[in-house]
C-alpha cells in the first residue's frame, strides 16, 4: 500500500550530509553549503529520498556547530543565506526532502542571550533564559550539584562576576562553551518556534532535534550518578537530566507549529531513551513523527538479538501510529563498518585511536557491514544513511592527537577519542587533491592513505562495489515498497534469520559458517553467493 505523499517520512531514506566533512568548493578544507549543492544529484543517484543537514549556523566552532551562536544565519564558514537557499532549491529539483538540524538544549557561550547574561546578574531575566545556580559549600565553591558533562569533567563552569568576584554557576550538560538553556522560561519557548517558522518559510521540509530528551530537567537538580558507560541517557535509569516528562509539551507545541502548514513538515528526535516503549512516547499522534532507534544502532551483529529489537520496535512505534527507524551510522558513534568487527565495542563517545585496546578487521567489518546494511533496508519504516557509509568507508583511528577536534578527547585529557573518526572528509575521486573533497588537498581532518582505495569514482559502476550495492538495494526497496510493507518471520535456525516483507523473501546469515540458500531469484546479494548456498555474514533479497 503506498505512503500518501504527506506522509513521505513514514517510508524514507534519509541521508545525512555532515557538511564540514562532505564537499568543500573553496578549497579551505571544510565543507560548505556550495559543494553540497554540487553534488546534490550523487545522492538523489543514490536512492534516497531526503537530505539531512548538521549544523550550518553561525558558530564559533567549538562543538563543530553545534554550539550555536545564531538560529536563523549561515556561518560564513559554510557560506550564507542565498547559498542554503540555493542548496534548498536543488535538491527539491531533484526530488529531495531537505531536514535541517536544530539544537534547543544549549546555545553557544557566544550567543548574544548568554553574553547578555553574563553583563545581567544574578536574578536578572536574562539569566533565566539559563540555568544559573548558586555554588554550594562555604563561598558558594562547590557545583550546583555533581552533574557530569557528556563530554568529561564537571557540568558547572563557575562564571565571574561584573565586580570581579567569583559568582554563579552554569549548567552546561556538553563542553563549557554550551550553556544549556531553561525551558521553563516563556521566552527560550516562543524563541524556538520563531526559529522554526523561519527555517519553515524558507522552505525546509522537516528538523531533526538535537538532544531531544535533554530539554527538561527535573525540579531542584537533584545529584545523579550514573551507571557505568551511561552518558547520554541510553540506559533504564531514570536521570534528571534526560527524558523529563515536560518535554512532551514542548513537542507538541513544536507539532502544533509544523501541522500549519501545507503539506505538514516533519520533526525528528534524536533521543537516546530506553526502553522502547518509552521512546515511543515521543512519536504519539501529537508529538514528533520520528525519533531515531538507537536501541537498533547498538545492537550486535547477533541474530536473537536483532530479531528481538526488530519485534520491540515494530510493536512499541505502530502502538502510537509510528513508524520505526532503523539507523546503523551518524556523525557521534563509530561507523558500522567497524563497529561490527569489535567485540564488543567501546561504550558511545569514547571512539577509537592509535592507543585503543581495539584491532578492528578491516574485511570482517565491511562484510558484516554490508550485511547489516541490506539486512536494515528490508525493514518496513524509514532509514537513515551517513555519508560515506556507501562507499563502505571504516573509521579513522589514526587521526594525530594534534589534529583532534572532538571536545571529548580534550575534556577527558584524551580518554576518550571521542567521534572524530567517523568526521573525515569523504573520498570522491582517487590521486585527486584531497581525493576530490575540495579542489586543495586542505582537510579540517586529516584523510588516512587507505582512503583512496574508497573513493566514490573507483566504485562507480563497478558490479559488487558497495556503492553498487546500496544503489541497488535502494532501487528495489522502492521498486518493491518495503518501506511500508507488513513484516512476517519465517522459520529459520541458528545464526540465519528469515522474514518476508511484500514480495521479497530476506535471508540473512549473522554467523561465521555456511548456510542453506532458498530457492529463489536473487534481488541484491551483499556478497557473493552460489545456488544452495548462503556465506556467513551475507544477507540476500530474493523474489
Amino acid at each position: 500500500m503506498p505512503t500518501p505523499a504527506n506522509d513521505w517520512w513514514r517510508t524514507a531514506v534519509i541521508y545525512q550530509v555532515y557538511p564540514r566533512s562532505f564537499s568543500d568548493s573553496t578549497g579551505d578544507g571544510v565543507g560548505d553549503l556550495d559543494g553540497i549543492t554540487a553534488r546534490l544529484h550523487a545522492i538523489a543517484g543514490l536512492g534516497a529520498d531526503a537530505v539531512w543537514l548538521s549544523p550550518f549556523y553561525v558558530s564559533p566552532q567549538h562543538d563543530a556547530g553545534y554550539d550555536v551562536a545564531d538560529y536563523t544565519d549561515v556561518d560564513p564558514l559554510f557560506g550564507d543565506l542565498a547559498a542554503f537557499d540555493r542548496l534548498l532549491a536543488t535538491a527539491h529539483g531533484l526530488g529531495l526532502k531537505v531536514i535541517v538540524d536544530i539544537v534547543p538544549n544549549h546555545s553557544s557561550s557566544a550567543h548574544p542571550w548568554f553574553q547578555a547574561a553574563l553583563a545581567a546578574g544574578p536574578g536578572s531575566p536574562q539569566r533565566a533564559r539559563y540555568l544559573f545556580r548558586d555554588g554550594r559549600g562555604v563561598g558558594g565553591d562547590v557545583p550546583p550539584n555533581n552533574w557530569q558533562s557528556v563530554f568529561g569533567g564537571p557540568a558547572w563552569t563557575r562564571v565571574v562576576e561584573a565586580d570581579g568576584r567569583p559568582g554563579q554557576w552554569y549548567l552546561h550538560l556538553f563542553d563549557t562553551s554550551q550553556p544549556d538553556f531553561d525551558w521553563t522560561n516563556g521566552e527560550v519557548q516562543a524563541f524556538f518556534l520563531d526559529v522554526l517558522r523561519f527555517w519553515l518559510d524558507r522552505g525546509v521540509d522537516g528538523f531533526r532535534i538535537d538532544v531531544a530528551h535533554g530539554l527538561v530537567k527535573a525540579a531542584g537538580l537533584p545529584d545523579f550518578t550514573p551507571p557505568p558507560g551511561g552518558s547520554m541517557g541510553g540506559d533504564t535509569v531514570d536521570a534528571p537530566m534526560w527524558a523529563q516528562p515536560g518535554v512532551h509539551e514542548i513537542f507538541r507545541d513544536w507539532r502544533r507549529v509544523t501541522d500549519a502548514y501545507d503539506p505538514p513538515r516533519a520533526l525528528v528526535g534524536e533521543a537516546w531513551v530506553h526502553p522502547l516503549p518509552k521512546l515511543a512516547d515521543w512519536v504519539r499522534p501529537d508529538e514528533l513523527h520520528q525519533t531515531f532507534n538507537f536501541v537498533y544502532l547498538e545492537t550486535p551483529w547477533d541474530a536473537a538479538q536483532l530479531r528481538e529489537v526488530v519485534d520491540g520496535s515494530l510493536a512499541a512505534f505502530s502502538r502510537v501510529g509510528a513508524p520505526s527507524t532503523w539507523v546503523l551510522s551518524n556523525h557521534d558513534v563509530i561507523r558500522h563498518a567497524t563497529r561490527f568487527a569489535l567485540t564488543p565495542p567501546p561504550p558511545q563517545g569514547e571512539g577509537l585511536g592509535p592507543r585503543s585496546p581495539y584491532h578492528p578487521d578491516e574485511s570482517v567489518g565491511l562484510r558484516r557491514a554490508r550485511a547489516a546494511t541490506l539486512f536494515m533496508l528490508a525493514l518496513p519504516g524509514s532509514a537513515y544513511v551517513y555519508q560515506g557509509e556507501e562507499l563502505g568507508l571504516p573509521e579513522v583511528i589514526d587521526i594525530p592527537d594534534a589534529a583532534r577536534e572532538d571536545p571529548t578527547f580534550a575534556r577527558t585529557g584524551g580518554a576518550s577519542y571521542g567521534r572524530d573518526g567517523a568526521r573525515v572528509p569523504i573520498p570522491w575521486t582517487a590521486g585527486a587533491p584531497s581525493q576530490a573533497f575540495g579542489p586543495t588537498d586542505s582537510s579540517w581532518l586529516p584523510q588516512p592513505s587507505s582512503w583512496a582505495s574508497y573513493a566514490r569514482d573507483g566504485q562507480d559502476g563497478i558490479p559488487g562495489s558497495t556503492l553498487e550495492l546500496y544503489r541497488a538495494a535502494l532501487a528495489a526497496r522502492r521498486e518493491h515498497g518495503l518501506g511500508a510493507a507488513e513484516l512476517e518471520w519465517l522459520p529459520s535456525s541458528g545464526e540465519v534469520l528469515t522474514f518476508r516483507v511484500g514480495d521479497v523473501t530476506v535471508v540473512a546469515n549473522v554467523g561465521a559458517e555456511e548456510a542453506v540458500l532458498p530457492d529463489g531469484e536473487v534481488l541484491v546479494a551483499s556478497g557473493p553467493v552460489a545456488p544452495g548456498r548462503l556465506p556467513g555474514d551475507t544477507t540476500v533479497w530474493l523474489r
